[in-house]
């Protein structure tokens, strides 16, 4: 069941990586921005994953009784990426502890969403490594909050493009998927 949403829903995996990817390259080739732009710029790239994530989990609402985990997995991004945007004048401090709890709360609910769909899905793992990586690296950054700004591009950058390369990973992995579903639903 979730497993036939995801695989039609693909695309829009691909679509958060590509997004993280492009987000990652930005960052890595100016890392002379400001901390405003900084801010809005990452808010942008977490509203828009997070609007991707609830708009997939709304359309999963009557084929997986699981939708609800994607769907707070989007909720959390858009409330923090408007929270970013609309605060550009936030410290560094506070956003440090912004992106370590958005990292923590994405990578959790990509880990229970994972555990949910082992039964259904080949190499679920790269979702649990996706998780994985989001919660080491917000715990590493609450853990070190007094990292630079120009480190803090860096960080996010390398955060970015890891998830980022996982996500479209993930998509083809799941794209691959839809020949075994529509085999599975015709048989």
């Amino acid at each position: 069941m979730l497993a036939k949403l995801l695989s039609r829903g693909w695309w829009m995996l691909l679509i958060r990586g590509i997004v993280a990817v492009l987000f990652a390259f930005l960052a890595f080739t100016r890392p002379g921005i400001t901390l405003a732009a900084l801010i809005s710029l990452f808010g942008a790239f977490v509203l828009v994953s997070g609007a991707v994530a609830m708009w997939h989990a709304y359309a999963a609402r009557k084929e997986s009784s699981q939708w609800w985990v994607v769907l707070l997995e989007g909720l959390a991004g858009v409330v923090i990426g408007l929270i970013m945007l609309r605060s550009p004048g936030l410290t560094a401090l506070s956003l440090v502890f912004v992106i370590a709890a958005w990292a923590i709360l994405n990578g959790l609910f990509e880990i229970i969403a994972a555990i949910r769909l082992r039964k259904e899905i080949e190499g679920e793992w790269m979702l649990i490594l996706a998780g994985v990586v989001s919660v080491l690296f917000g715990i590493w950054l609450a853990a070190r909050p007094g990292a630079g700004a120009l480190g803090m591009v860096w960080l996010i950058a390398l955060f970015a493009l890891v998830l980022g390369v996982i996500q479209i990973m993930l998509a083809f992995r799941v794209r691959s998927l839809a020949g075994k579903v529509k085999a599975a639903i015709r048989a």
